[in-house]
């Protein structure tokens, strides 16, 4: 057996429980009863310490160490190694009784939100997630840093971030996109999109939004779609890529859930199938991540061309929807207004919603912000930006998953893939010119073949910056999103 040979089987046993602890996260966030929420704590917490212990053993380290010697330069197997080498110093610095009260508390504090949410009752999720934001801390400085606490956390989920560096992209963004959202308040023609607002049969929500999903890409003999308290993605394999979706009295809920979580659908089905369970397979990065499911969602499936195509079919299964022309549909699905829910936020006013969480959650990590006075500061904030007020924490600081999970630093991610979200399809226009006209006609398999051959593919083979230098001449550079948001709103409302 080679030297890459074995540190692949070692690789193999891990992701296989890993892999066992995601299956479990999925049937949580699914199916489970509420009942199994202590015993799914208790296996999750198990097999992430066996999956910690079998990683950062004397062993994998030594089989790492062979293998990096052995992989020619920049070959796949030199691509493993080095992102293995990545995770495998970050897990070292993290000890196995950590990481495995971690995953334990994670669990319970997802259904600790879950009820609070229906509840509308932050005091009770309150002490759950002040244990959540200390063992963020507690990471953090095993981890260790230089200038902020922040800096520790988020590079796990964006390599090479720092909260220096996401400072400088907000910075770049919110004055553009404060001044644009005055311009479109004072605009004289509002879009209306109340015909969008009604009770609407699940059953038929998820089966045009399965159609919806196939025809873009998505290989439904690779995945499924089920529905979830807040949508998500995962997988198990290339082979096994699970959606989520939820139906509420907005259509657009969910058609644009779905859409937004199949875009991460079908990256993590694009890596070639001899990288499976392989740490190269599957997203580079949470903010390219995220970069595919706003483009599918927002530059696709906003679109005027793309329901020039669908919006027949939609009205087919739903005949009460009156629509009126196809314009009008655009127009209102791209209404630009202040409003409280993040996922439902429309492109120009969602990246202050980010803002908001971000600063929030670096001011909790310091202490600066204790956790039981969040929905102060959370509607504090909301009005600053947005000049709104949550009138009930569901609809405020418990509508969002994230920190029950312990995914503080995350956040930032999301605005990231917007601005990537049009840097790479102005790349893709430019390669291919008819993208629209393709759209119109229902074709996107030209579309979903040049992100497979510039993104998809090359999984996490090179580092996210390199990536996207790759893919579109340069790094991530923000003119492209704010002039094409700013083009596409103007034009929307005649400004």
């Amino acid at each position: 057996m080679s030297a890459q040979q074995a540190l692949h089987e070692r690789l193999f046993d891990i992701n296989a429980l890993n892999s066992a602890v995601t299956v479990l996260d999925w049937d949580q966030q699914t199916y489970m009863p509420a009942g199994g929420a202590e015993a799914r704590g208790e296996h999750a917490s198990r097999l992430t310490r066996m999956a910690h212990e079998l990683f950062v053993s004397d062993e994998t380290r030594t089989l790492l160490e062979k293998a990096t010697a052995a992989a020619a330069p920049d070959s796949v197997d030199a691509a493993v190694c080095r992102v293995t080498q990545r995770n495998l110093d970050l897990a070292t610095k993290l000890p196995a009784e950590l990481v495995a009260r971690r995953s334990k508390l994670s669990t319970q504090a997802h259904e600790d939100w879950v009820k609070a949410r229906k509840a509308n009752d932050f005091k009770t999720f309150s002490p759950i997630l002040t244990q959540m934001v200390d063992i963020a801390r507690e990471t953090a400085d095993c981890i260790g840093y230089t200038d902020h606490v922040y800096d520790a956390l988020t590079d796990q989920f964006e390599e090479g971030a720092t909260k220096a560096s996401w400072d400088a992209m907000f910075d770049s963004i919110r004055d553009p996109l404060v001044s644009l959202v005055k311009e479109i308040q004072s605009a004289p023609n509002h879009p209306d999109n109340r015909f969008m607002f009604g009770e609407w049969s699940p059953a038929e929500q998820s089966k045009f939004t399965e159609e919806l999903v196939q025809a873009i890409g998505f290989d439904f003999k690779r995945g499924r779609q089920d529905t979830a308290p807040h949508p998500f993605c995962t997988n198990f394999s290339i082979g096994d890529v699970r959606l989520t979706t939820r139906y509420q009295d907005y259509l657009g809920a969910s058609i644009f859930g779905s859409l937004h979580e199949a875009g991460h659908g079908m990256y993590e089905q694009g890596s070639p199938m001899e990288w499976d369970r392989l740490p190269i397979a599957g997203g580079v990065s949470l903010g390219v991540h995220e970069s595919q499911s706003r483009l599918w969602e927002n530059i696709v499936g906003r679109s005027l061309p793309f329901w020039q195509h669908f919006l027949p079919r939609l009205e087919a299964v739903f005949p009460e929807l009156r629509a009126g022309q196809v314009n009008d549909f655009y127009r209102a699905i791209n209404k630009v207004e202040r409003s409280l829910i993040r996922v439902e936020a429309d492109e120009v006013t969602y990246n202050l919603h980010i803002m908001i969480r971000y600063e929030l959650e670096c001011a909790m990590l310091t202490g600066e912000l204790a956790v039981k006075d969040l929905p102060e500061a959370w509607n504090a904030k909301y009005e600053a930006y947005l000049g709104l007020t949550p009138p009930t924490d569901a609809d405020g600081c418990l509508q969002d998953v994230h920190w029950s999970m312990g995914a503080l630093g995350y956040f930032p991610t999301y605005s990231m893939g917007n601005i990537l979200s049009y840097q790479i399809w102005d790349a893709l226009k430019a390669d291919i010119p008819n993208a629209d006209e393709l759209m119109a006609n229902g074709h996107f398999a030209e579309i979903l073949e040049w992100l497979r051959s510039k993104i998809y593919q090359h999984g996490s083979r090179y580092t996210p910056k390199e990536l996207i230098t790759q893919a579109t001449g340069k790094p991530m550079d923000a003119s492209h999103y704010l002039n094409g948001i700013t083009a596409k709103y103007r034009a929307i409302y005649s400004l």
